[in-house]
């Protein structure tokens, strides 16, 4: 696809693939950022534009996207879930403990980057091995293994730093 057809094709096809996002159920800001990430992996395709069939894959694509995008915050709402244990004491101190421990811990998940926390999270919450998390997303199993140490030093230093 020459850059001119790839402008044409953008210029075409941006505001119906969002409108259709927004159809199905996301946010008009959230319908954005799926149809910019599908328009780039479209362009980084570099696929030979036929209008028709140009046209499928772009909705194909964008609906990958966007189930895909409330697959990843099922998976972080389940873990949210689950981070709810209750500290099973009677003492205040511990219970003021875990509390800190806990607030910490979600501040880490917070600042983590999005690849490192998808990595983390499928790993400790989907139990899902690296070679498994590496299938999904497309990657090497190194490139997780690196995504995973980055996440774990990331908790580390924020839950040891007092």
């Amino acid at each position: 696809m020459t850059r001119q057809e790839f402008k044409i094709c953008f210029n075409q096809y941006f505001d119906a693939i969002r409108r259709y996002l927004v159809y199905r159920g996301a946010d008009t800001e959230l319908a954005t950022d799926i149809a910019q990430d599908v328009f780039m992996k479209l362009w980084e395709k570099k696929l030979e534009f036929e209008e028709g069939r140009t046209k499928s894959l772009l909705y194909k694509m964008a609906s990958d996207a966007f189930v895909s995008h409330f697959r990843k915050a099922q998976v972080a709402a389940k873990y949210e879930q689950s981070l709810e244990l209750k500290v099973e004491s009677n003492d205040p101190h511990k219970q003021l403990e875990y509390e800190e421990v806990h607030g910490q811990y979600l501040i880490a998940m917070s600042i983590m980057g999005e690849k490192q926390r998808e990595v983390f999270l499928m790993n400790r919450i989907e139990e899902m091995t690296y070679r498994e998390i590496a299938k999904r997303l497309d990657l090497s199993v190194k490139a997780v293994e690196k995504r995973m140490s980055q996440a774990i030093g990331l908790l580390r230093e924020r839950l040891i730093k007092k």
